[in-house]
């Protein structure tokens, strides 16, 4: 018995796709692009702190952070909201080739975050905005931890293009 040889076909690297390419009239109000669950880390803390210069004892103090009132040192802010970069989710790969612009990001830290705490970030369509040629696609992103409690609510903006008039 022979075994059956694929044809080879060439090779397109545009055809090379995580998942099929939308356009900006193919998304939904409502629809949901989760990250990965995120278990957060001393060194995750550590790595953030030497990367963005941010040396308040809040963040690295057990004593300083108990004497002033938090439970632990605190993970920075803008490390939980970095959770949210869209490319943590396919939404980079669903928007492919009509991507103009992340055009806008606004954040609420609604909660303490700490090594040990897992975090759940998401991103969810809330409004679809036409424009001339290009649509504007907001999105609410939150991220909840391992008890189910909001820890930061936010908004981002992505300018697309849309599909040209036939």
């Amino acid at each position: 018995m022979s075994a059956t040889v694929p044809i080879p076909v060439p090779f397109d690297s545009l055809a090379f796709l995580l998942v099929p390419a939308r356009t900006f009239e193919q998304f939904e109000v409502g629809e949901v692009f989760r990250a990965p669950s995120r278990t957060l880390t001393d060194a995750h803390s550590a790595a953030f702190q030497t990367v963005s210069c941010d040396n308040h004892p809040v963040h690295y103090d057990a004593e300083w952070a108990r004497r002033h009132g938090y439970a632990a040192p605190v993970v920075h802010g803008l490390q939980v909201l970095a959770f949210t970069a869209p490319g943590a989710t396919l939404f980079p790969h669903i928007i492919g080739e009509v991507f103009i612009a992340f055009t806008e990001v606004s954040a609420k830290f609604l909660g303490e975050v700490h090594a040990g705490d897992t975090l759940y970030p998401a991103l969810q369509i809330t409004d679809l905005i036409p424009g001339d040629g290009t649509g504007t696609v907001v999105t609410a992103a939150t991220v909840h931890n391992q008890r189910g409690e909001l820890v930061l609510s936010g908004q981002h903006k992505y300018l697309l293009r849309t599909t040209p008039a036939a």
